[in-house]
Order: C-alpha cells, then structure tokens, then sequence
C-alpha cells in the first residue's frame, strides 16, 4: 500500500526520531512510504491563533504536496484534526476536499485501515 508521510513542522525540530519511527513502522507493516521534500506545516499554529490569512499559503502547499495520494499519515492526532476539521483558509476544491478527508492520524491508520491488532515482534 502507497502512503505519503507527513511528518508536522515541531515533530521535525524536536523530535525528528518520531518521523524515523513513523517511516520505519508502516515499512515494516509493508508500506511503501512517499515522503513529499516540499513539505513543512499544516497551517495549524497560524489558524488556532486566528491568523487565517497567514495559515492560507501554508495550508496551500500542504494541499498541494499531498494532492493525489489515497492515504496521507502523520504522527499528530493534532494536525490530523486541523486538516481534517478546520483546514478552511484555502478554497475547498475537490483537490483539497480529497486531501482532507484522507489524512489519519498514525494509530488510526494503522488501526482502522490496515487492520493492525498485533505487533508480533513486540515483547
């Protein structure tokens, strides 16, 4: 299965192992992992704090990185949420509609898509 990893703008500055685990988790479950180099944030900080117009261009090239990809993951339930439920700054195309309704959170996607209920090598 083909999945892009988004891995959110604090998780990259300060916690960077918890995208090599992210990538190294749906490897071994058997994904084949895209990961979009032009990738940066989801808009979240700009819109919770109400800077909608701020949030418009990053939300922008989050919709466009992940434009065409079936299964988008982030090990965020935060940023899941916020594109899911409240990307709203940028025109809600068909295009962003898709991306949107794509995105999950890393446990509910290994959960509720890949039907994960064991990791058999865990001790």
């Amino acid at each position: 299965m083909k999945v892009a990893l988004f891995i959110p703008c604090y998780v990259d500055a300060f916690f960077p192992e918890v995208g090599i685990a992210t990538l190294e988790l749906l490897e071994r479950f058997g994904c084949d992992v895209d990961y979009p180099l032009d990738q940066t944030c989801c808009g979240q900080p700009m819109a919770n704090s109400g800077c909608h117009d701020d949030a418009r261009d990053t939300e922008a090239l989050f919709a466009r990185n992940f434009a065409g990809y079936e299964h988008i993951v982030t090990p965020s339930g935060s940023c899941a949420h916020h594109v899911r439920d409240q990307m709203t700054a940028i025109e809600q195309t068909p295009a962003v509609q898709a991306v949107r309704r794509n995105t999950r959170e890393l446990v509910e996607f290994l959960h509720d898509v890949l039907g994960v209920r064991e990791f058999p090598w865990a001790e």
